[in-house]
């Protein structure tokens, strides 16, 4: 899915931030039919917000889960909250931290660019989409 995507050479094709690789690659590799217009939501999310908040492969993460898991708006149920949350913990129990400054410390070289943070994010959305929508995974096959 979106791991297998990335980590076979999507990454950094375009010129996007963190944010913006996770709603596009995310577009194309669970066949979400956004248009350009809605990936440029994400555009002010990379870099922890321009702030160094939270990472923006996490924020681009969480548009997609809206998309999948939101039917009209988020206050309809709770699980949009209930996913976020253990998508932040997961992430931060394998990265060491959500927010983007510490990360890029971490993780992040010219070479590589912040490949590892996004590869990550990804394979945690890939695993909680997996067993929250396993007939849409399937679809994918």
């Amino acid at each position: 899915m979106l791991f297998d995507y990335f980590n076979n050479g999507y990454l950094y094709k375009e010129d996007w931030n963190c944010s913006e690789h996770m709603v596009a690659g995310a577009n194309y590799a669970y066949k979400l039919g956004l248009d350009e217009k809605a990936i440029k939501l994400a555009a002010g999310f990379g870099g922890g917000m321009a702030i160094g908040s939270i990472c923006g492969a996490l924020t681009g993460a969480i548009m997609v889960l809206g998309v999948l898991f939101v039917k009209e708006r988020a206050h309809e149920s709770d699980k949009i909250k209930v996913l976020a949350k253990e998508l932040f913990e997961r992430y931060k129990q394998s990265m060491g931290d959500i927010d983007c400054l510490p990360l890029k410390d971490k993780y992040r070289t010219e070479q590589i660019r912040c490949r590892l943070v996004i590869l990550e994010a990804a394979r945690i959305l890939d695993d909680i989409i997996a067993r929250e929508l396993p007939g849409f995974v399937a679809k994918l096959g």
